[in-house]
């Protein structure tokens, strides 16, 4: 029997661990020989954010509000006669621009003549009567001057007829008076300066007594009512008396143009419709009849405009972007670039802005960047500044250089 098949065989079988041990004495002198991997510090994802600094300001809390311009003074011509009308002014046209005193129209006059005449001839002829009554009352006193029986009596002096005589001349008179008005009235004229709205009668219409003829707007003042929620007035510098700037601004012929008034009025009533207050606006010659430099634009009647009624001024305002104010809190970025979700006083708002007093002080930080996200005490990376990590970091190898050259 060959002895070399049991040792053959024995080698097979623990062959398979002496290539493990072999594997296993290799691996171990690899990981005793291997170099460790240079340590770098993990960097913190830092969220990225734009900052600006605030700053307080004295502010006047102007109010908005919108309106359509009207004419302060606007009258409806009716005949006050009648009659054909017999002239029609070229300027008594919608869009017409006339004068005070101005003829406008002009109705058939001859029958008021024709009155005047027969008036002037009553107060004539009542005059008369008069004069005669006068003189007769003088030969009266005379025949009674003799008269031994006491005081003559009235009607023996014609006094009773004296006064009859007198009551018909003022009779006579408002006849007169009455014939030379009604004459007068034959003829339109503007009451005021003004446009022409509307006219309702034309050449050769019969009017009678209140026949609309047309309508007339002032053009010496406009006036805007503007609308203000009640709580608003408590920016006013004063409520009874609101006396205050208002600039009214409107797109015409393809340009914003600007216009400065005054608030005159309050209505003083609240309006059941919309619950709002309204204050009445003026702008003096809003067609500058008066006055017109080049390029100025008129504020035609019926222009809607947006209005900024000025209000009190307040100290230590800071004015910031509507929408950074965010369920009351501003996101501030402290001096560690932490972030602090502030509560913040807002004394006003409008459509762009928020007006906040007593929380935020001149220098201080706001993020311009949405933080919805984040929250207080999150440390934050401002846009285009380096972090206090890196800085450091960079700045090492050159602190390290300074020293070994000490050292040399």
């Amino acid at each position: 029997m060959d002895k070399r098949a049991p040792m053959s065989t024995m080698l097979r079988r623990i062959l398979p661990f002496i290539i493990l041990a072999l594997f296993i004495l290799a691996a171990m002198v690899l990981m005793a020989t291997k170099e460790a991997p240079e340590q770098k510090a993990e960097e913190a994802n830092l969220p990225i954010i734009e900052v600006a600094e605030v700053k307080q300001e004295t502010l006047s809390l102007n109010l908005p509000s919108y309106g359509v311009v009207m004419p302060r003074h606007k009258t409806q011509l009716v005949a006050e006669v009648q009659g054909r009308l017999t002239s029609v002014s070229p300027n008594f046209v919608a869009g017409g621009v006339v004068k005070a005193g101005d003829q406008l129209a002009v109705i058939e006059p001859s029958d008021y003549q024709a009155d005047l005449m027969q008036a002037e001839a009553s107060l004539a002829q009542a005059t008369a009567a008069l004069n005669e009554e006068i003189a007769r009352g003088e030969v009266a006193k005379t025949e009674f001057k003799g008269y031994d029986k006491g005081v003559p009596p009235e009607l023996g002096l014609r006094i009773p007829q004296l006064k009859k005589e007198q009551a018909n001349v003022k009779y006579a008179e408002a006849a007169l008076a009455r014939a030379k008005r009604n004459l007068e009235r034959t003829v339109i004229r503007a009451p005021f300066d003004g446009i022409v709205k509307a006219r309702g009668v034309d050449l050769g219409q019969y009017v009678t007594l209140g026949t609309k003829l047309g309508e007339l707007y002032d053009t010496s003042v406009a006036e805007i009512r503007l609308p203000l929620a009640n709580a608003d007035l408590a920016y006013l510098e004063s409520v009874d008396n609101p006396d205050t700037e208002v600039t009214l601004t409107a797109s015409l012929a393809g340009r914003e143009v600007v216009w400065t008034g005054d608030i005159v009025r309050s209505e003083g009533v609240i309006d059941e419709g919309n619950r709002m207050v309204y204050l009445v606006a003026e702008i003096p010659d809003p067609y500058l009849r008066k006055h017109k430099t080049q390029g100025q634009l008129p504020l035609k009647y019926g222009t809607f405009v947006n209005a900024i009624i000025k209000g009190r001024t307040e100290d230590g305002i800071v004015r910031l972007d509507r929408h950074l104010v965010r369920e009351g809190k501003v996101p501030v970025v402290r001096s560690d670039n932490t972030l602090e979700l502030r509560d913040v006083n807002v004394v006003r708002s409008d459509l762009n802005y928020a007006y906040i007093k007593g929380s935020l002080k001149t220098g201080e930080r706001v993020s311009l960047t949405n933080t919805g996200t984040l929250s207080t005490g999150q440390m934050v990376k401002i846009r285009g500044e380096e972090t206090p990590d890196s800085t450091r970091d960079s700045e090492a190898p050159a602190d390290e250089r300074l020293a070994q050259a000490g050292d040399k």
